[in-house]
């Protein structure tokens, strides 16, 4: 019985090349060519935790304030951490411990701040080891 599929053919007319059989290299197509430019894409306009789409002043308040005390505990950790370091720089049991001066040039701190986070760290190191 004869086969009574049409051939593939390409866009031209001509018939498709049968599918490569064992053995056979497969043949390397070319990439299409673009008829256009695709759009660049464009930025969105900057959401700052979807604030801006809240119109209920009370749930803006709600979730406003559930986020400013969410940064306040993330800032203070922060801190911690940052005075844990202080101490730690200046640990003079370090070959290379630093003095406060040079802990407030890396840190952007004055002199007397880093002094301060230095003895507040080494407070904190001082109470993590009471506690273990």
């Amino acid at each position: 019985m004869p086969d009574t599929h049409g051939q593939a053919s390409d866009q031209s007319g001509s018939p498709a090349p049968a599918a490569p059989g064992p053995g056979t290299p497969p043949r390397r197509l070319r990439p299409a060519q673009l008829l256009f430019e695709p759009q660049a894409a464009e930025p969105e306009p900057e959401h700052f935790f979807d604030l801006d789409s809240i119109e209920d002043p009370a749930e803006l308040l709600r979730r406003s304030t559930e986020l400013t005390l969410a940064f306040r505990a993330a800032a203070e950790r922060a801190t911690d951490f940052q005075a844990i370091a202080a101490a730690q720089l200046a640990d003079t049991r370090r070959f290379d411990a630093l003095s406060a001066a040079e802990i407030a040039v890396r840190a952007d701190w004055t002199p007397d701040y880093a002094a301060r986070m230095v003895e507040y760290g080494r407070t904190l190191q001082r109470q993590r080891s009471a506690e273990h």
